[in-house]
């Protein structure tokens, strides 16, 4: 961990971005939703599932307000992804981690 500190103008300080992001996660995955039992009793799989989550907000969906995803958005990719591109993504992953064990 890094710690960041800064003299920030407080009339641009709000915690509505963060709010907001709270709201979406809590709404998109069953565990982070009260009295649920949309949850898992692995503890391994909790960071899986956030991790596909924000993929997906972030490469899959397209945000209503911007018209591209989020990540169109900021210039990173040209293209909007699907679960396919996640999939080779993942196994490219996967092979190139055997390959350096082996």
């Amino acid at each position: 961990m890094k710690a960041v500190s800064g003299n920030p103008d407080f009339k641009h300080v709000s915690t509505s971005f963060v709010e907001r992001q709270n709201w979406t996660v809590r709404t998109t995955m069953r565990p982070y939703t009260r009295l649920s039992n949309g949850f898992s009793r692995k503890m391994e799989n909790h960071p899986a599932a956030t991790a596909l989550n924000y993929f997906a907000y972030n490469f899959i969906k397209i945000n209503r307000t911007l018209r591209v995803s989020p990540v169109m958005a900021a210039g990173v990719t040209d293209q909007l992804w699907d679960v396919n591109d996640l999939v080779a993504l993942w196994e490219a992953y996967e092979q190139r981690r055997a390959e350096r064990a082996a």
